[in-house]
């Protein structure tokens, strides 16, 4: 690999195109860990975004009035604000309030830090998109499908976890995807509170380097294939899951 790495030192001395994150050991670690972080940020959300989406589908079909309020009042604040000023919400204005440890080195730190908040946010923004997704998927079950189930004496809670829910997932798996494919470009945000994810990292190599045309170049083609694989996999999903005169 040093053959490699001193072919693109040269190709920068001839060309200009300052490939620093390929040949310099430092900065290419550091582009990799925030690779990394950015799948792993990016996998996290998506899963507890599903999951709060899925909950809050059938949160919204409750018998208490009250629940139904609060998930609706979830929905249009998360829906109707920006999600970098939901981020600082949560990072200054909660995170200030909550109470504090302290380190091995004896200084007071916040209890959650700034991967636990970018989750939290991203998480709840996400969620309140796909609880609306999973509710559509709901409502496009036929009313004589739950009186069935309930015929058979299924519970409210069982009628949706063994049979609403699963013919829901094919109706909005494609609103889905599109949420989904939103949430992971959405995670570049996390830069705003130091969350060391691919852009933060690409940030502080363009900074050291002054490569900026460069670093941008590779975080397009770097979101291109993530997205792409996601939206593949996404796909792959749909398809299997179709049903014969069911979508």
């Amino acid at each position: 690999m040093e053959a490699v790495y001193d072919w693109f030192r040269v190709f920068y001395q001839d060309t200009g195109i300052n490939l620093t994150f390929i040949y310099d050991s430092y900065d290419r670690n550091r582009l990799i860990d925030g690779f990394f972080m950015t799948i792993w940020l990016s996998v996290i959300c998506l899963v507890l975004s599903m999951v709060i989406g899925v909950v809050g589908a059938w949160a919204q079909g409750a018998r208490s009035i009250i629940l139904r309020r609060v998930v609706a009042g979830y929905i249009e604040f998360f829906r109707n604000t920006p999600p970098l000023v939901q981020l600082y919400f949560f990072y200054f204005a909660i995170g200030s309030i909550l109470p504090t440890t302290e380190n091995r080195f004896g200084f007071e730190e916040p209890i959650l830090g700034n991967f636990a908040w970018a989750v939290i946010s991203l998480s709840f923004f996400a969620g309140a998109f796909n609880v609306e997704i999973f509710r559509s998927g709901v409502e496009a079950v036929p009313e004589s499908t739950k009186e069935a189930a309930e015929a058979l004496g299924y519970t409210r809670l069982q009628t949706y976890l063994y049979i609403v829910l699963p013919l829901a997932f094919r109706v909005c798996l494609p609103a889905l995807n599109n949420n989904l494919v939103n949430l992971v470009k959405t995670t570049t945000l996390a830069y705003a509170i130091a969350v060391p994810e691919m852009l933060y990292m690409a940030n502080q190599i363009w900074s050291d380097s002054v490569n900026v045309p460069e670093m941008m170049t590779f975080l397009l083609i770097a979101y291109v294939f993530l997205v792409g694989v996601l939206v593949w996999f996404m796909n792959r999903w749909e398809r299997s899951m179709r049903l014969p005169g069911f979508g």
